[in-house]
């Protein structure tokens, strides 16, 4: 079965730009963990290096050369929130634009839902063959799984000023965790729509 993740993936610098991103991700720390900026302050920058330098590892982990070409396309979107998340507190976006946090919590969730697809459909078997429609239900479970979980880690935070703390309100943490949502119900239908097989199994429910 071909499908769009696994086009996408045999494409012509699909691993450079997964590497691309992963050196970009990296190099931002530097600078964040090192030159002293007012916009990085109450941040968490340093507890957010370890775990945000994980995503970087995460799809080659879980790969380990099981099937070929290399799943550039999961790789890239797994990656990506975490890039788009430390240039916007690096330039300092959060404090110049209030809709940043909202912006990038709806975009980043598309990104990781549609990342998560990515990698279902590629490592194939039952889960890749499932109906669109139980898909896009799996896909957006997902994802409001993950907002849940990141908000506990940031709670952890604050409560415990690891890294420097962060600030969150009740407010922020609820709007959050409806915009995320709603970010991984968009990206679960992307993902479904665009990087699946194009043809719909027998008694399966067409999302569109």
């Amino acid at each position: 079965m071909s499908t769009g993740a696994e086009r996408l993936d045999a494409g012509r610098g699909a691993t450079w730009a997964a590497m691309a991103m992963k050196a970009a991700l990296a190099l931002a720390f530097v600078v964040a963990l090192t030159v002293p900026l007012d916009q990085l302050e109450g941040k968490g920058m340093a507890f957010r290096f370890p775990l945000f330098m994980l995503s970087a590892a995460i799809v080659p982990l879980a790969w380990r050369r099981r099937f070929r070409p290399y799943p550039a396309t999961a790789d890239v979107l797994v990656v990506a929130p975490f890039l788009l998340d430390t240039l916007g507190n690096l330039v300092g976006l959060y404090d110049a634009y209030d809709a940043t946090d909202d912006v990038l919590h709806t975009i980043n969730w598309i990104l990781l839902v549609a990342a998560f697809h990515a990698w279902r459909y590629r490592r194939g078997g039952s889960a890749a063959a499932m109906s669109s429609r139980d898909a896009w239900l799996l896909g957006a479970g997902i994802g409001a799984l993950a907002i849940v979980g990141w908000e506990i880690a940031e709670w952890i935070v604050a409560e415990t000023g690891a890294g420097g703390g962060l600030a969150l309100t009740y407010g922020d943490t609820v709007g959050d965790l409806a915009l995320s949502t709603a970010g991984g119900m968009i990206g679960s239908w992307l993902g479904v729509r665009y990087l699946g097989d194009f043809s719909v199994p027998s008694g399966a429910t067409d999302l569109g």
